[in-house]
């Protein structure tokens, strides 16, 4: 396996979400975004991560300053995605093996599309592969543009399409995986010649395939895993898909939830085989729940409960530690 590092944009300030707060350390069930995208970098063998920081910087520095395989870079100007890159020259000098490029505030991503898009960039030794999904409303994306032959010609932001282009439903969610001395290399040819004046990422793609490189891509790559947060409503929809996945995987464990609608589970909580958990619970933080235990209805358990085997928490009880 090649060695891999990953790059993670989080130097946004969103005004859309009207915060004060890192727009990254925003929560999604119980747990900051960037910490979900950090967490599907480390399944899929990223041994480094450079966070690159803005707006809020000290925030997310405290929040993960003992963390031993991130590094941080401050983006002092707000001059694009490909000038977020450029910031992190001096963290990959010597680098060859493979750079990803993410997004913080893409928390839905899975481990399973990283390792098939680091898979398909080994296999096929492009100079960049990246991930593209289908939407039904592109508004907002790039575009992915192709030939006649499905072959991909680059990509176009939103604002630089035309009409036409902004009918086409394939996007760019924002993953991408560069040879990094080639990555390196396009960064230096990079120039903000676009609507809104600044230095695309994506331009380190047509550049590539202007001097020859292969590049290739990841499709169908579902809708929801590539959605970006970046008003509150997005924020409210990424944790209803989330928390569907911590249900999913909890029922798989064994986990009986009755009515997962109207049940919300932290993402740090564990559960025991054979659990009930009744409607209108809700369980927050790092709750630990033995095996065989029945939990509400109306049920609120809070940080640091910890629930021994067969106990039982009924009805409008608000606990933060049960014990035997």
């Amino acid at each position: 396996m090649s060695e891999r590092v990953a790059i993670i944009l989080a130097a946004g300030q969103s005004t859309r979400m009207n915060t004060k707060t890192a727009k990254v350390l925003h929560e999604v069930c119980g747990r900051p975004m960037l910490e979900w995208v950090l967490d599907a970098c480390r399944a899929a063998g990223v041994q480094k991560h450079i966070v690159v920081v803005g707006y809020g910087k000290e925030q997310i520095i405290d929040r993960y300053k003992d963390a031993d395989d991130i590094e941080f870079v401050e983006q002092t100007e707000q001059k694009g995605t490909g000038h977020a890159v450029m910031c992190c020259r001096d963290n990959l000098a010597g680098f060859t093996g493979q750079t990803l490029i993410l997004c913080g505030d893409a928390p839905l991503i899975r481990t399973e599309t990283l390792n098939e898009l680091t898979k398909k960039h080994e296999q096929e030794k492009s100079a960049v592969t990246l991930a593209t999904a289908v939407m039904s409303d592109p508004t907002g994306y790039g575009r992915i543009i192709r030939d006649g032959y499905g072959n991909i010609q680059g990509i176009l932001e939103h604002n630089d399409c035309d009409e036409r282009q902004r009918s086409i439903t394939e996007i760019n969610p924002g993953y991408f995986c560069f040879q990094t001395p080639l990555l390196l290399e396009a960064l230096d040819k990079i120039t903000p010649n676009n609507v809104k004046n600044e230095y695309y990422l994506t331009d380190a793609l047509h550049l590539l395939l202007a001097d020859g490189h292969k590049a290739t891509a990841v499709t169908a790559v579902a809708a929801e895993d590539a959605m970006g947060v970046n008003n509150r409503r997005q924020l409210s929809l990424a944790g209803k898909i989330m928390q569907e996945r911590i249900q999913d995987r909890m029922m798989d464990a064994g986990v009986t939830i009755v009515d997962p609608p109207n049940t919300w589970i932290d993402a740090r909580a564990e559960i025991g085989q054979d659990a009930v958990i009744e409607p209108f619970t809700c369980i927050s933080g790092a709750v630990k729940i033995g095996d065989n235990c029945r939990i509400g209805p109306f049920a609120y358990l809070y940080e640091g409960a910890v629930v021994p085997a067969d106990a039982v928490v009924g009805v409008f009880q608000k606990l933060k530690q049960v014990s035997e």
